[in-house]
Order: structure tokens, then C-alpha cells, then sequence
């Protein structure tokens, strides 16, 4: 499915979840993770999964992916579901020569996206010929997001996407997450460690703490909910935008 056919579709959320989880626990070295977490995320719906460090947003995404199998609970995907996946963090061997533009034809397949679509929509056409060890952490991410989107996905899984990004880099990753959602239509996850760095329309804000949801819903119902407060304050850090419905920086 081309880019200009997803249009369409992608403004509105889907009331068929596309993902569904239920009653996922995880464990690893003795310590619990992970405890009965219920996940759903439907097609043109945008979820962003927050905490403190250590809370266990990684290995949800992990499980969600596929990459990681839990120890309890259910998954349900709709058939034929393709999912693409940016890591929070990639690094190419300095020995290994391999521009942007090698590196995302790898990723082309006869069901992929085409690539002059995709590198028009992430902004980055400039860097085709540079290798991969020269980007810049902002370009990295376009790169990686750039090549999720090859798998042409119904969901798309992003961690982390803005660490260690400037505040004026964070915007714009935030507003380019905003267009691939508007384009292609499909359901995306982000991870943050920050629900001051929820992006403008937001379906749902899901908070996670010691390995369980400790609150969900709107990004602005969050951020007055006790649990929220308890583990993250009352005030805005200086200089961070907080991300809203309706596209309003404040």
C-alpha cells in the first residue's frame, strides 16, 4: 500500500484494536517487570507509554514487537499485522561503511513502501550518501524511522524516540510523528520517560510504575492524577513544551 492510499484513513482512530493485550507479566533476574498490564492500539491511534526509569516501557514494547515472549497473559493481532519498530538506541560499527541510502535499501521488500515516499516524508534526502556513523542523534532517528516505515507498518513502535535530543530537536521529531501518523494511518506507540514530552493529540496516555499501569487516559487527565504527581511532580521542567490536544504548545 502506497503512502498517498493511507491518506484517508488516518485521521480517525479505528474502534477494532489492531493489537490487544491482556494480563502480560514479565520477569527477568528474579525481579518482576512486568505485572498484568492490558494494552490495546488500533489503526490511526497514537499512545504514548510513560515513566520513570526502570518502570518497564522497553519491555513492553519488546513484547508487543514480538522481540520478547511473556512469562503470562495474551496477545491478539489482526492477521497479516506489520509492524515497525525504532530502537532507542543504534550504533553501526565505525569499520563498516554504509551510507543512509544503502543502509534503507535493505530494508525494501516487494510489500515495502517506496523509498523517494518515505525519504519525502521524513526530511531526509540531504543525507542519502552520508554514512551512518556521521548523523547527527536527530538524523538517526529520521533514518530509523525512515526505515520502519519501508515495512510499510499498521502499528508502529517507537522508543524513546527524542533521548538525547534538544528541546528544539524534540519538536520537530514530535511533529514529524505527527505527519507519518496523518500519511500512513497506522496505530503508534511511543515511549517516554516524560509526559512532558506527550505530543500534541494524543489518544491516550498510559503511565507505568513498577511494572503495572498506575494511571491512563487523556494526556491532561494524567497530569492531575495523584500517582502521576507522586512520581513525577506538579511542575513543568523549564523550557519543555507540554504536548496537548489540539495542537497548543504552552
Amino acid at each position: 500500500m502506497l503512502l498517498g492510499q493511507r491518506d484517508s484513513e488516518a485521521t480517525t482512530p479505528s474502534a477494532l484494536p489492531l493489537l490487544s493485550a491482556r494480563g502480560l507479566r514479565y520477569s527477568s533476574e528474579r525481579r518482576q517487570l512486568l505485572n498484568g498490564i492490558d494494552i490495546d492500539l488500533g489503526r490511526g491511534e497514537l499512545l504514548t507509554l510513560v515513566g520513570p526509569n526502570g518502570a518497564g516501557k522497553s519491555t513492553l514494547v519488546k513484547i508487543l514487537c514480538g522481540v520478547l515472549r511473556p512469562e503470562a497473559g495474551t496477545i491478539e493481532r489482526q492477521p497479516g499485522l506489520r509492524s515497525g519498530y525504532v530502537p532507542q538506541r543504534f550504533q553501526i560499527d565505525d569499520n563498516l561503511p554504509l551510507t543512509v541510502r544503502r543502509f534503507l535499501r535493505l530494508q525494501l521488500s516487494p510489500t515495502a513502501g517506496r523509498l523517494d515516499e518515505v525519504v519525502a516524508a521524513t526530511r531526509i534526502g540531504h543525507l542519502l550518501e552520508r554514512p551512518l556513523q556521521a548523523l547527527s542523534g536527530g538524523e538517526n532517528r529520521r533514518v530509523l524511522l525512515a526505515r520502519a516505515l519501508l515495512r510499510d507498518p499498521d502499528l508502529l513502535f517507537l522508543d524513546e524516540p527524542a533521548a538525547g535530543l534538544d528541546v528544539n530537536g524534540q519538536a520537530e521529531l514530535y511533529e514529524l510523528i505527527q505527519t507519518v501518523r496523518r500519511q500512513w494511518g497506522c496505530g503508534i506507540l511511543v515511549v517516554s520517560h516524560d509526559l512532558h514530552l506527550v505530543m500534541a493529540a494524543s489518544d491516550e496516555v498510559i503511565c507505568l510504575s513498577d511494572g503495572r499501569i498506575s494511571c491512563r487516559g487523556e494526556p491532561a487527565s494524567v497530569r492531575e492524577h495523584p500517582e502521576y504527581r507522586a512520581l513525577f511532580g506538579h511542575h513543568v521542567a523549564p523550557g519543555i513544551g507540554v504536548y496537548t490536544h489540539g495542537g497548543h504548545r504552552h
